[in-house]
């Protein structure tokens, strides 16, 4: 039986006929020790044996915690072993000592005067905070990088978000291209499946949350360049590679989540069943190693590529005949798309995202 749990009164996993029962706790982020004590009180009352977090920052609790039995399994690596991957000065310390491409950066500590480090930068840089999510030991705060056009610019930065006078970070070059990541899953050490896709539309347009993506063969260079990574580390669990692809086709690592990713639906449609590997690999299964998996599947989040017409028809900087593409793109249909929520066998989690839309777009 799956359980699932989120801080919010109702959530979207928990309208799913394949949830067992949907249970709230604390929100993380202000009240850790509740958290944590909460998902303890779960485990004992609900049986739970195996604990997924989908998100950095529950991952991070729940692996720290001392309070949960030694009975439930969190198929993840150790802590220690995490944030040498999570954080990303030391990721981009361990990318330069295996040989692997990434941005040339600079590490900064807290309180270290850089105004000769400003004065020599190349523009635009990239100012990156070590860890995504920071706290002050009453609550958490999510950190944002920061891209800054110029000095003046990276100077405002720095002096007005707190994050870089409180924790380490990076000043760090700016590489232009398209984003490219590789889907992984080893099991201690030995490396289980791989997979790749495509954005094709985001949301907003520009740059952010995929809403149309589409499976691909894995990039061989990306592929050596994760294995490297993910081998040198001795692995456990699932992870998603990030690289920026320049315009010489070099694929320069960015960043690796430690957890699910946000596509991970297409994979699934695609022959890939991360969530359901990873249960294996827990439970002491023989995993035999994914060798291959279904090109060309399309995966379409509806209302969020609704969304993505919608900022793209606003928006003066498209030409009417780009807009009009858009449209016809947007109505054109294929054989080959799927639907992230919008599930025959499952519409519960449909209705409920459809009502929280149209309840934003009224209020």
């Amino acid at each position: 039986m799956v359980y699932t749990a989120d801080n919010l009164r109702n959530a979207l996993a928990g309208a799913s006929r394949y949830s067992r029962q949907y249970i709230r706790y604390p929100d993380p982020k202000t009240d850790t020790q509740a958290f944590v004590s909460t998902i303890g009180n779960i485990v004992q009352q609900y049986g739970i044996s195996i604990i997924m977090p989908m998100t950095e920052l529950t991952s991070g609790l729940i692996l720290e915690s001392q309070l949960l039995p030694d009975s439930v399994m969190i198929p993840f690596a150790d802590t220690a072993t995490v944030n040498r991957l999570a954080n990303k000065c030391e990721l981009m310390k361990l990318a330069g000592r295996l040989n692997i491409p990434h941005p040339n950066s600079q590490f900064i500590q807290p309180g270290h005067n850089i105004a000769d480090i400003l004065d020599s930068a190349e523009y635009p840089t990239v100012l990156k905070p070590a860890k995504s999510w920071n706290s002050d030991g009453a609550s958490w705060s999510r950190a944002t990088v920061r891209i800054a056009a110029d000095r003046q610019t990276a100077s405002t930065l720095l002096q007005e978000d707190a994050v870089f006078s409180q924790q380490p970070y990076m000043l760090q070059q700016y590489i232009p291209g398209q984003g490219a990541g590789i889907f992984a899953l080893y099991n201690h050490g030995t490396p289980v499946a791989f997979f790749a896709h495509r954005r094709i539309r985001e949301k907003p347009p520009q740059g952010g949350v995929s809403v149309l993506s589409e499976s691909i063969e894995t990039d061989q260079q990306m592929l050596r360049y994760t294995r490297k990574l993910l081998d040198s580390v001795n692995w456990h669990g699932v992870a998603m590679v990030e690289f920026k692809i320049a315009e010489d086709k070099t694929p320069y690592l960015m960043e690796v989540n430690t957890r699910f990713w946000g596509s991970l639906q297409l994979a699934i449609d695609a022959g890939v069943d991360f969530p359901w590997l990873l249960y294996q690999t827990a439970t002491g299964q023989t995993v035999e190693p994914v060798q291959s998996y279904r090109t060309g599947i399309r995966l379409r989040w509806l209302l969020g590529d609704l969304d993505n017409l919608y900022l793209t028809l606003r928006d003066t900087r498209y030409t009417p005949l780009h807009k009009l593409q858009s449209v016809w793109r947007f109505l054109r249909p294929s054989p080959h798309t799927r639907h992230e929520i919008n599930r025959w066998g499952d519409m519960a989690p449909a209705w409920y995202e459809l009502k929280q839309y149209t309840h934003d777009l009224l209020n």
